[in-house]
C-alpha cells in the first residue's frame, strides 16, 4: 500500500518558515542535521491532536491551530521594554538570567561575579562551539513528541548551566523569559542544568509578557541532570500574556541519593501546557511535585508528568491542585510507572480541583502502571465547588463574598505551595497567587 501524506497550508508555511530561519539559527554541520532530523520528525505527525491520548485533552489543532515564525533579535528598544517589565517580577537575591523574545539579553542579566564551581553559557555559544558532548546531551530530546522535535529543529537560544560536584549555590538562578512582541511571534529556547554529585541549587522559571504584547508562543524545554546526592529546587512561575501560548517541556534525570523538588504555578497565558518525563535512575531518590492551576476566563492549562521509577528504593509525592473560574478549562495527568527492578518504590500522588462556575471544567487522569510487587503507591482525585457553610461562616463576620472566597482558595492552593522548601520562594508564589485573585475580584 502506498500511503501518501498532504500538507495543510500551515504545514507549508512552517516548512517555509524553517527553510528561512535555519541561516539565523545557531550550529552548523551535526547539529544542523540533528535539526532537520527533528524537523521531519514534527512534519510527519504535525500539531498533536485529540486522537493522541497524551493530548486528548489539549488539542493544539484546534486550540493553537499554526506555529508563528520566530521572533526578530531584539534590539535596544526591545530590551529597554523587556527591562520594564522584569522589575515587578525581580528576586531579590537570585541570579537573574533574562532571555528576550528567545534570545540571551546580558544587558538584563547578572553575568559577573559567578559562584566558584558555577558555569553559565548561552546555548548558541554551546551549539557553535563544537562540544560534542554538550551537543549530543542538547539535541537528544528529539524524541517522537512533536512539540519537542520542533522545538530541536527550531532552538534558537537558552542557558547551558554546570555545577561542579560538591558545590552548593547560594543564590537562586532565576531564568526570565520575556515576551516584548506588538505582532504574532514564537519563541523557541532550550535550557540545560547539570548539577554535580553532591551539589545545591534553586532553579526558577518565569514566564511574563510586556506591557501591550499580543499573541505570541512560547516553546521552551528544559534539561535536567541531578547527581549523586544532588538536590535541585525548582519553581515555575506562568503568568504569560492572556494571549499567549506556553508549551514547555522537561526532562529530568536523577541519579543516586538525589533530590528534586518542583513547583510550578499557572495563572497566565490563553494556553498552557507543561509535559515534565521524570527518570528516577538512581536508588534511594527522593521526587516531589507539586503545582497549582489559577484559570479563569476562556484559559486552558494542562499539566501531563510522567514518572519513571526503574530502580528501587525510590520515593515520589505529587500533589495538584486548580481553581478553575469562568469557562477556564484546567488539565492534570499523572502517571507514575513502577518497573520490575523497582522494588521497595514510594509512590504517591493526589490531584483536586475546585470549580468555581458551572461553566468551568477540570479534567484529572492519575495513572499507575506497577510491574513490581513490594511497592507502596497509591493515587486520588477530586473535584469539587467551595463549601457554603464556610462562605456563610466567613461572610457572616463581616467579608464580602470575594474575600470570603478569596480566603478559601488560598487555604485550598497552601498545600500545594506549602512543598516549597524556601521560605522566599513560598512567599514569591503565594504573591503570584494573590495577584491572580485580586485581578479576579
Amino acid at each position: 500500500m502506498n500511503l501518501v501524506v498532504a500538507k495543510t497550508e500551515t504545514g507549508r508555511a512552517l516548512n517555509d518558515i524553517f527553510d528561512v530561519a535555519r541561516d539565523r539559527l545557531p550550529g552548523g554541520g551535526k547539529v544542523a542535521d540533528a535539526r532537520r532530523q527533528a524537523f521531519e520528525v514534527y512534519e510527519r505527525a504535525g500539531l498533536p491532536h485529540r486522537r493522541i491520548e497524551d493530548w486528548k485533552y489539549t488539542d493544539l489543532r484546534a486550540l493553537m491551530r499554526e506555529v508563528l515564525p520566530p521572533a526578530a533579535t531584539p534590539d535596544a528598544a526591545t530590551v529597554k521594554r523587556a527591562g520594564s517589565a522584569l522589575k515587578p517580577h525581580a528576586i531579590a537575591g537570585a541570579r537573574r538570567l533574562v532571555l528576550v523574545d528567545g534570545v540571551f539579553a546580558p544587558q538584563l542579566s547578572d553575568t559577573g561575579d559567578f559562584e566558584q564551581g558555577l558555569s553559565v553559557r548561552t546555548l548558541r555559544e554551546v551549539l557553535e562551539a563544537g562540544d560534542a558532548a554538550l551537543q549530543a546531551q542538547l539535541l537528544s530530546p528529539a524524541s517522537s513528541d512533536p512539540m519537542v522535535a520542533l522545538n530541536s529543529a527550531m532552538m534558537t537560544d537558552g542557558l547551558v548551566i554546570e555545577v561542579a560536584d560538591g558545590t552548593a549555590l547560594k543564590q537562586p538562578l532565576h531564568i526570565v523569559h520575556i515576551a516584548t512582541a506588538a505582532h504574532p511571534v514564537a519563541m523557541f529556547t532550550r535550557s540545560l542544568l547539570k548539577l554535580g554529585k553532591s551539589a545545591g541549587a534553586t532553579l526558577v522559571e518565569s514566564y511574563i509578557g510586556a506591557d501591550g504584547v499580543k499573541t505570541y508562543q512560547v516553546h521552551d524545554s528544559l534539561l535536567l541532570t541531578v547527581g549523586d546526592g544532588a538536590r535541585l529546587d525548582h519553581v515555575r512561575l506562568v503568568e504569560d500574556g492572556r494571549e499567549a501560548f506556553n508549551i514547555c517541556a522537561a526532562v529530568v534525570t536523577l541519579g543516586a541519593h538525589a533530590h528534586y523538588n518542583i513547583f510550578g504555578m499557572t495563572s497566565g497565558g490563553n494556553l498552557s501546557r507543561y509535559h515534565a518525563v521524570i527518570a528516577v535512575a538512581g536508588e534511594h531518590s527522593r521526587v516531589e511535585t507539586s503545582g497549582v492551576n489559577l484559570l479563569n476566563g476562556r484559559q486552558h492549562a494542562d499539566t501531563t508528568l510522567f514518572l519513571d521509577h526503574a530502580v528501587p528504593n525510590g520515593t515520589s509525592r505529587e500533589v495538584f491542585r486548580a481553581v478553575v473560574d469562568d469557562r477556564g478549562h484546567s488539565v492534570f495527568q499523572g502517571r507514575i510507572i513502577v518497573r520490575p527492578q523497582a522494588q521497595k518504590t514510594d509512590a504517591r500522588m493526589m490531584t483536586r480541583a475546585l470549580l468555581l462556575s458551572d461553566d468551568a471544567e477540570a479534567d484529572n487522569k492519575p495513572e499507575l502502571e506497577i510491574f513490581a510487587d513490594d511497592v507502596v503507591c497509591g493515587h486520588g482525585a477530586t473535584t469539587g465547588a467551595l463549601d457554603e457553610s464556610l462562605l456563610f461562616y466567613l461572610r457572616a463576620r463581616g467579608l464580602s463574598e470575594k474575600e470570603a472566597q478569596a480566603l478559601l482558595i488560598q487555604a485550598f492552593v497552601g498545600e500545594a505551595i506549602e512543598q516549597i522548601a524556601s521560605d522566599d520562594l513560598r512567599g514569591l508564589a503565594m504573591s503570584a497567587a494573590e495577584r491572580w485573585l485580586a485581578a479576579r475580584s
